[in-house]
């Protein structure tokens, strides 16, 4: 994607997603900030300029698209569409009644699957949904995220030999501000 063309989609989500006002963290702290990632990915419009762009960034050797529940279901779906590589929609965990599967749609064994993701910190839903896919019999060597928000862009998951591709960066969002 054109420079140009990131730097206003950066502009626009950060535009759509950074409330200011008083909030309670995950962490339990408070913070006068916070950033709702459900506010691109439930806009129609601004989510299909993010898959677009996202969509170069899916290797050639893709199988199946993994969307991550919750946030990374939508993505996954849109880059579907847009590629024609079927999606998968990927659990926390596997539900206890039914198939009792994990990942939803098309069988994981042998299949390579590139991971979609929206947001990626600590990585640690990635983490835990890509150990269960190979565990699997599948294939991930790649996370494709919308906002890497981790210190250092690119590495939170190196450490299980994952790379990890990002649209925009913290970084890139703050330029915006």
């Amino acid at each position: 994607m054109q420079p140009d063309l990131l730097a206003e989609l950066a502009r626009d989500i950060d535009r759509t997603c950074r409330l200011t006002g008083s909030f309670t963290l995950r962490s339990g702290q408070s913070a006068t900030e916070y950033f709702d990632k459900y506010l691109f990915e439930s806009d129609p419009r601004l989510l299909r300029r993010v898959a677009e762009a996202m969509q170069p960034l899916v290797p050639n050797d893709t199988d199946l698209l993994g969307g991550l529940e919750l946030g990374g279901i939508p993505l996954a779906t849109m880059i579907s569409s847009l590629t024609g590589i079927p999606a998968l929609f990927v659990r926390k965990q596997a539900k206890e009644y039914g198939t009792r599967r994990l990942a939803e749609g098309a069988d994981v064994a042998g299949r390579r699957i590139t991971i979609v993701e929206d947001i990626v910190t600590t990585g640690g839903a990635v983490r835990d949904a890509t150990r269960a896919l190979r565990a699997a019999g599948a294939t991930v060597e790649t996370v494709i995220c919308a906002i890497d928000r981790s210190p250092t862009p690119g590495t939170a998951l190196s450490d299980i030999d994952l790379t990890t591709t990002p649209l925009l960066t913290r970084q890139d969002l703050d330029r915006t501000r």
